[in-house]
């Protein structure tokens, strides 16, 4: 339906990405005569783990192949070492390997082709992508989701999405030892979105031990269902917690793990759900670059607090985010004290507001605003104001 930014290297890479980003479908329409090998398929599975150099084979004989995708290659890290040969033989192919989880490929000590391919993300829908059709409102409670907003029933298949991770990926393959745990672990997990991580707190709500906690924390970053962004530190004037600020991945599914109680406050969701949707077009956006970029919070030990840290060869922004439509003298406070310790970066607070100004030096834009006019190959917005 929408047409993606993202534009596929000229050499062999990886392409990660959670389930349902549109890996495999973006890839189809890329490269229609690709040889396809999809490892979600019983037989191919079977068939090559039991002897996976069986992909030199079937590539002597197909004369007019260039492009080789292998699609969930983390299914059979082993093919890696046989691409890596290929590779190394200079044959002309050009592999594609996509994977939805990275947790096998690291257990298992893979180098990822020792640098031979590139490693590139492709992430839930940037707004700039849907254009028109983008509604921040709507797309704040189902997410960014391909699979997701080509359905006719969002909700019904954000529902089944976490299960689908549940029972594919983490029943099957092994990776927790009682499912139960982590399905609690999960739903307790939604009340720490956007939030600093307190382990000892997350412990004690789901019951489960501490260090089950950290294992946990860690399958679902390698699962990509969620990131978690460090203290901005570099030259500090001041003393920094150090715990990670946690977020899943996109807003709808932080919406669909979350459970639904009758004495929720609706605008503090909203606010925890707004400030990690514009944490995954930063996150997105940052993965996308070339050059290294940083994405951070800052918070001290007296609780001041910036919600984003960009930096990088091209931009030093500060952003606060915040789910009212008017703005108050203390929304103000975090970013003038971070502006205090760093005078270089450039301020801006998102709102749900219409109107765009500045105020104290610092620039008040409205969210969907500033978030139409993120792209992969373009600088952030506002940056070309530093």
């Amino acid at each position: 339906m929408y047409k993606r930014f993202f534009k596929a290297p000229k050499q062999s890479f990886f392409l990660f990405g959670p389930r349902g980003t549109g890996k495999s479908t973006w890839l189809k329409k890329t490269f229609p005569n690709a040889y396809w090998i999809d490892l979600l398929q019983p037989d191919l599975f079977r068939y090559f783990s039991a002897a996976p150099e069986r992909l030199n084979s079937i590539l002597e004989e197909k004369h007019d192949v260039s492009v080789v995708v292998i699609d969930e290659v983390q299914k059979i890290p082993e093919l890696l070492d046989v691409v890596h040969g290929l590779i190394e033989e200079k044959k002309g192919y050009q592999f594609i390997l996509t994977g939805s989880s990275a947790r096998k490929l690291k257990k298992e000590g893979v180098n990822l082709l020792a640098g031979r391919a590139l490693l590139k993300h492709m992430a839930p829908f940037y707004a700039s992508e849907l254009g028109k059709a983008f509604d921040l409102s709507k797309n704040l409670h189902i997410g960014m989701l391909p699979i997701v907003l080509d359905s006719e029933t969002p909700k019904e298949v954000l529902k089944a999405y976490v299960g689908i991770y549940l029972k594919e990926e983490v029943q099957e393959e092994g990776i927790v030892r009682n499912v139960g745990n982590f399905a609690r672990f999960l739903e307790t997990m939604s009340f720490s979105h956007a939030s600093v991580l307190s382990i000892s707190t997350i412990s004690r709500d789901c019951q489960v031990a501490r260090k089950t906690v950290e294992s946990y924390l860690s399958i679902l970053e390698d699962l990509l269902l969620s990131f978690s962004l460090e203290v901005f530190r570099r030259k500090a004037k001041r003393d920094l917690v150090s715990s990670k600020k946690f977020y899943f991945f996109d807003s709808g599914v932080f919406y669909s793990v979350r459970p639904h109680n009758l004495y929720d406050v609706e605008s503090e969701k909203e606010g925890q759900a707004l400030e990690g949707f514009v944490g995954q077009h930063l996150k997105s956006w940052v993965d996308a670059q070339v050059d290294k970029h940083h994405l951070n919070y800052w918070r001290t030990s007296t609780k001041i607090e910036v919600d984003f840290i960009i930096s990088g060869p091209s931009c030093f922004l500060a952003i606060e985010v915040k789910n009212g439509k008017t703005l108050h003298p203390k929304d103000f406070y975090g970013l003038e004290q971070f502006k205090k310790d760093y005078p270089m970066v450039t301020p801006i607070i998102l709102y749900r507001g219409k109107l765009r100004y500045k105020e104290r030096g610092i620039l008040c834009c409205p969210v969907d605003e500033f978030l139409l006019k993120i792209q992969p190959d373009h600088l952030l917005p506002e940056t070309d104001n530093n």
